[in-house]
């Protein structure tokens, strides 16, 4: 009676403990695959640098850009340029037109990729406006900037050596106001009421 007891006992233990395991996998799951997806590149994931490449080739990259919001986003959102032609390991420039058509301010946080995936690991964002969540008053129109480079090492990698475009596209989603810009709204629309 006693061994079936400690073997009642060990079996409920280890269940505990794979119901433990199993919900800790489950919660870091999120962030090991974002992780992951930035140190491979895997599925167009860009990597974020601190600087440009110390090396230029005198190989070429077509990069066009892309611009879509999320169906019930009211801004007008796209590219100034379309596609710019630059050497591999150059630091690039583009800018992004926002538009707020409304009457109130909204909030928009970018997502992005490229593609194709094979050169997600090697496009590097040094500056962007993605990496931060953007305000845009009634009427008021941007232009963001994204300031990226190529890095050389793509030449090397298996398929990476076969890319000569990249499209670097972003979508905007709404998402809720900061709370002081929120606060400061309602306060605004109060007095005027």
């Amino acid at each position: 009676m006693m061994q079936r007891l400690e073997g009642k006992s060990r079996t409920a233990a280890q269940a505990a403990g794979v119901v433990v395991v199993m919900g800790s996998l489950a919660w870091a799951s999120v962030p090991l695959y974002d992780l992951f997806c930035r140190v491979t590149g895997y599925g167009g994931t860009t990597s974020v640098s601190a600087t440009g490449s110390d090396t230029v080739l005198d190989q070429t990259v077509t990069i066009r850009f892309d611009a879509s919001k999320e169906r019930d986003m009211p801004w007008e959102f796209t590219p100034v340029v379309r596609e710019m032609e630059m050497k591999i390991g150059e630091t690039g420039l583009a800018f992004y037109e926002a538009y707020n058509p409304t009457d109130v301010p909204i909030a928009g946080t970018a997502t992005y990729n490229v593609t194709p995936y094979a050169a997600g690991g090697y496009f590097s964002k040094i500056d962007c406006f993605c990496f931060e969540m953007q305000v845009l008053e009634p009427g008021q129109r941007v232009q963001m900037p994204v300031t990226f480079y190529v890095d050389p090492d793509i030449t090397r990698d298996r398929e990476g050596k076969f890319v000569h475009t990249i499209t670097l596209s972003y979508t905007f989603y709404e998402t809720d106001l900061p709370e002081e810009q929120a606060a400061l709204d309602s306060s605004t629309a109060s007095s005027v009421n």
